[in-house]
């Protein structure tokens, strides 16, 4: 301590609430999101307690966040969220739970829960971001899941939106989507006498 001054740096909670505000703020949205990753998993608590924010762009960003960052905790937390009265916040679950190319850590969402919750938003979901984001998500398992061919091909013939039923169509059976993820056979190399 020089000169009497020394400087205390607050909790690192007061700094994930304080930045957590901001992600209300459209013009300081961003760089808190960006601040917030920066901290890492260490702001996983406080973004879990954003999901329930009042602000649907707070509950967004924390989706978005715990695609990054997610524990067991996070993974219940963001199948909650598959029910948020937001648009924009039930594609981010849906994202946050499909997305392995984000993930930091070595938690990824339960194909057995995921599966049947993206099944019931494509099928019925109001919106059709949401249920395109849906199809994607029940795209992941057609290559492995009986009942994710049938749910794709159901919204490939009765979706009121032409873009969901297009998407359906490619990631079912016979479609681009669906041929590009299937998995190739392995080659047995045969050995020379």
């Amino acid at each position: 301590m020089d000169g009497g001054f020394c400087y205390i740096a607050p909790a690192m909670t007061e700094v994930h609430h304080a930045l957590i505000e901001e992600l209300a703020v459209p013009h300081r949205a961003r760089a808190a999101f960006w601040r917030l990753l920066a901290t890492g998993a260490a702001a996983a608590p406080a973004m879990r307690q954003a999901l329930r924010h009042a602000n649907a762009s707070v509950r967004r960003h924390a989706c978005l966040f715990l695609d990054h960052y997610v524990d067991a905790d996070g993974l219940n937390d963001l199948l909650t969220m598959l029910d948020d009265p937001d648009a924009e916040v039930r594609a981010s679950a849906l994202h946050a739970l499909a997305c392995d190319r984000c993930k930091e850590g070595a938690c990824r969402p339960d194909e057995a829960r995921v599966l049947p919750a993206a099944m019931a938003l494509m099928a019925k979901d109001p919106d059709p971001h949401v249920r395109a984001h849906a199809v994607g998500v029940v795209a992941l398992s057609v290559h492995r899941r009986a009942e994710a061919v049938e749910a794709l091909l159901g919204v490939a013939r009765a979706d009121p939106s032409p873009a969901v039923r297009k998407k359906a169509r490619l990631c079912a059976p016979g479609g681009s989507i669906y041929s590009r993820t299937a998995p190739k056979p392995v080659r047995v190399k045969r050995r020379q006498a």
